[in-house]
């Protein structure tokens, strides 16, 4: 398991935590699987349907916005007009056989004192699809998806206001989970514990994913690091029961 963390207890900090918020893709389930290249290809085939465009094109925006708005639907929102609905319909259309039920992880959220919440970009049917295929549904007081967030997305700041005012959420005794640096700065800006889950060995992760996209992962926004969250629960849960500060 890496762990990189600024002190000497990798999971240390985590005592006074109530509500803990975790990323979607590529955070509750191994990035190596094939998921978000279907996502990502079908958002591909429908710009290029929508637009009269080639592929290559249809990839070109969709990055490009994505980059600018935070996700590629935003850009094509503001830019272009685009019904929301159809859109995530056809992106989350997904072949799931790859998930399997993830009792490991399952039992360390269970262990964990305190509310647990989902915050994705993408579509509530998604999350839930992708929930009950890991059977760790019932480990979730509910899902904050993107029409949720008025189809503003991490990690744009007001985006994050809008969750934390919703739920509730004091942010100096929350954590967040994410695979995707840049959408921890403002979690961390706003007081928000901030760990950052990726493949193992830090590599770069799949091909799907641009190299900008992990930028910041040396940020000092990014207070932990871990390539295995069930064992980086667990260690944190010791801490918690052990009375680390």
């Amino acid at each position: 398991m890496t762990i990189r963390s600024p002190d000497a207890q990798p999971t240390h900090g985590f005592s006074h935590i109530d509500t803990w918020v975790f990323d979607l893709d590529n955070t509750l389930y191994p990035p190596g699987l094939d998921l978000w290249r279907q996502i990502d290809l079908n958002m591909r085939r429908y710009i290029a349907d929508y637009l009269g465009l080639s592929l290559d094109d249809a990839f070109a925006l969709q990055k490009g916005y994505y980059r600018k708005y935070g996700t590629s639907l935003r850009g094509l929102m503001i830019e272009h007009g685009m019904d929301p609905d159809p859109f995530l319909a056809e992106a989350h259309r997904i072949d799931l056989s790859e998930l399997a039920p993830a009792p490991e992880l399952g039992a360390a959220l269970a262990a964990l004192p305190g509310r647990k919440l989902v915050y994705t970009n993408g579509s509530r049917a998604h999350a839930a699809a992708i929930l009950d295929k890991l059977d760790l549904s019932g480990h979730f007081a509910d899902v904050h998806d993107i029409v949720a967030a008025e189809f503003h997305p991490k990690p744009q700041e007001p985006a994050y206001r809008h969750f934390l005012g919703l739920y509730g959420v004091e942010p100096t005794r929350a954590a967040m989970f994410e695979d995707l640096a840049r959408n921890l700065e403002v979690p961390h800006a706003l007081g928000m514990r901030t760990v950052l889950v990726v493949p193992p060995g830090l590599a770069v992760s799949p091909a799907d994913r641009e190299a900008w996209e992990h930028d910041g992962r040396d940020g000092r926004h990014i207070q932990h690091v871990t390539d295995d969250l069930p064992a980086f629960l667990r260690a944190l849960r010791g801490t918690i029961a052990g009375g680390a500060s």
